[in-house]
């Protein structure tokens, strides 16, 4: 019965879409499983083609997956059924019948709240006011409208069966750690939850029940909206670097910073992993890009993985080095040389 789960380390943007995905067409899960709401954007790129999905789950480049949506997520059936034309999974995707479900309402309330939107740096999706319905037990579920009712099944009974008959099942989550409300950067977190723990409460799976634990870390630190960000960089030293980027939802920069061991170190605590991934590898060191085996990255490339994973005594298994979803080196599958 292995269960995987996928975690960002810092605080969003790590490229969880693209570990997922390569997870999907590698690893070949019978399940994958979405956490988290509309407001934390997955990118996918696959044989040349590219997807920015804010709710379906990144293993839907595998045709043979089941994708399900869990009890815990919020989403707007807009965007939902939106994304399920551009990934062409009707047929293959499922609701659980308790999704939350975000109304144009939740999204004004968010936006006419000038604390949310200037102070905290909120996305303005709507998913923390209802979030607020949820905990009021007044918040519409999936089940609650028409147009949901082909996609609707039982997540939890579905994914639980799946664990027993010994099938591969991935859970995605959602942002990063230090975006949880109850551990990350408080005020300048999110509406939920984004640890592993969290994670899997929102599927309704046991603890018990998880083989592995992928902490996805990019290779520097990036953030958008407001909050402290240790080491921060100018902007026209981002330039330099060239780790210049937008956030998927919003549009908004991110901000950036080099890689953290500290941060990194409390990630690992709160987590637990039991392997990492390193990902945007070919913006810290350009030589390593589009490389798919450890012989053929650079020395230097090749020890600073080593140092990092020295330092967090937790091995570095999978290593993004492009776009693509199969621009990764992976050492579950390499014996890495001196």
């Amino acid at each position: 019965m292995p269960l995987t789960v996928v975690v960002g380390g810092f605080f969003g943007d790590e490229g969880k879409g693209k570990v997922v995905s390569y997870l999907g067409l590698t690893d070949k899960p019978s399940i994958c499983v979405r956490t988290g709401s509309i407001n934390a954007g997955h990118t996918v790129s696959y044989g040349g083609k590219s997807w920015k999905l804010r709710i379906i789950p990144s293993c839907f480049v595998n045709e043979n997956t089941r994708l399900m949506i869990a009890p815990g997520a919020l989403f707007k059936i807009d965007v939902f059924l939106r994304e399920v034309e551009e990934t062409n999974t009707r047929g293959r995707v499922w609701v659980d019948a308790n999704s939350g479900i975000i109304e144009d309402r939740h999204v004004e309330n968010e936006r006419s709240n000038e604390y949310l939107m200037k102070t905290i740096g909120s996305t303005g999706q709507g998913v923390g006011a209802a979030m607020v319905d949820r905990v009021l037990r007044v918040l519409k579920t999936a089940k609650d409208f028409p147009e949901l009712r082909g996609f609707i099944t039982d997540v939890v009974r579905e994914v639980n069966e799946e664990l027993d008959r010994g099938g591969l099942v991935v859970v995605e989550g959602t942002q990063g750690t230090f975006l949880s409300l109850y551990h990350g950067t408080y005020p300048f977190v999110t509406s939920r939850d984004t640890t592993a723990s969290g994670i899997i409460s929102e599927v309704g799976v046991s603890p018990r029940l998880v083989s592995d634990v992928i902490l996805v870390f990019k290779s520097y630190v990036t953030r958008v909206g407001a909050g402290e960000l240790p080491g921060e960089l100018s902007q026209d030293e981002l330039v330099a670097r060239g780790w210049v980027e937008r956030g998927t939802v919003t549009g908004r920069p991110r901000r950036a910073a080099p890689f953290n061991l500290e941060l990194a170190r409390r990630a690992i605590m709160l987590n637990r992993p039991t392997q990492l991934a390193i990902t945007k590898f070919d913006a810290l060191f350009p030589g390593v890009r589009g490389k798919r085996r450890w012989v053929d990255l650079p020395v230097e490339a090749r020890k600073w993985v080593e140092e990092v994973s020295e330092a967090l005594k937790v091995p570095i298994t999978l290593i993004g080095t492009g776009e693509d979803s199969m621009d990764m080196v992976d050492l579950r599958r390499e014996v890495v040389g001196p």
